[in-house]
């Protein structure tokens, strides 16, 4: 049978700033990516969205990003190797103590928007990310896109790492995804979705933007961006058609 996880971005709100629909969506969702305060996100939410999740059964993971809350982390920084290490070593122990705090263990770590990008291809960034969670703790599993840097250094490294794929978010050619300033970019109808979904479990491939098929291989992990402006409509119908489809949808620390 195949196995899937359906995560998506939360925890994402902050001080009277309001993102997503995080109650509502935890039910459809097996892992929840908590922001840590840097792109998004405060202690009061990180807290709430943590005891939400447990209240779900939903496994938590931090999700660091770079130091934006202007541009909400979708902009690429210059950092040194120390600085883009210390960074995550900063959010993802804050996520720790919270979840210690809860008594759950932090299941995995998705770095957010431009730091995630950039790690998949930068080798520098992707080995201070790497680095960072070893010393933390070498049972997270890291989140990354297929055949990226980020995944073969974590993967070198002797971390678990689970291959993600984007179901609202249109791909290149090459594998990456659209920038969100291009047309297109953003897949907001449950159909389309459920059958990009699918075909990547399946058969391994999505259609990239210009109609191009992309070899991804294995898909351990399926996003959904709390930000979204139909998520939770997404969330819900993703999970209720995979499951009818007899795809089992678990947290992804139970099949990895």
């Amino acid at each position: 049978m195949l196995q899937v996880d359906i995560n998506c971005d939360l925890g994402e709100s902050y001080g009277n700033f309001r993102v997503g629909n995080d109650a509502e969506i935890m039910p459809h969702i097996t892992s929840a990516n908590v922001a840590c305060g840097f792109h998004a996100g405060d202690p009061l939410t990180i807290a709430q969205t943590i005891a939400l999740a447990k209240r779900h059964g939903v496994a938590v993971g931090a999700h660091p990003g770079y130091p934006d809350l202007m541009g909400f982390g979708r902009r690429e920084m210059q950092l040194t190797y120390e600085e883009a290490k210390n960074y995550v070593i900063y959010q993802v122990g804050a996520l720790q103590g919270f979840a210690k705090v809860f008594g759950i263990t932090l299941q995995h770590v998705k770095p957010h928007g431009a730091m995630y990008n950039t790690a998949l291809k930068n080798k520098e960034l992707a080995r201070a990310i790497t680095e960072a969670i070893l010393e933390l703790d070498q049972n997270l599993i890291v989140f990354a896109s297929p055949k990226s840097v980020l995944a073969e250094t974590a993967s070198n490294a002797g971390l678990r790492v689970a291959y993600e794929f984007f179901a609202d978010r249109a791909y290149n050619p090459d594998g990456s995804l659209v920038s969100r300033k291009n047309a297109g970019a953003l897949i907001e109808e449950p159909e389309k979705v459920v059958k990009r979904a699918l075909k990547a479990l399946k058969e391994g491939v999505v259609e990239a933007i210009n109609g191009e098929l992309v070899k991804l291989g294995t898909i351990h992990t399926i996003c959904v961006h709390g930000d979204t402006p139909t998520a939770l409509k997404l969330a819900k119908t993703l999970k209720s058609r995979l499951t009818n489809s007899g795809v089992e949808v678990k947290p992804i620390g139970q099949f990895i």
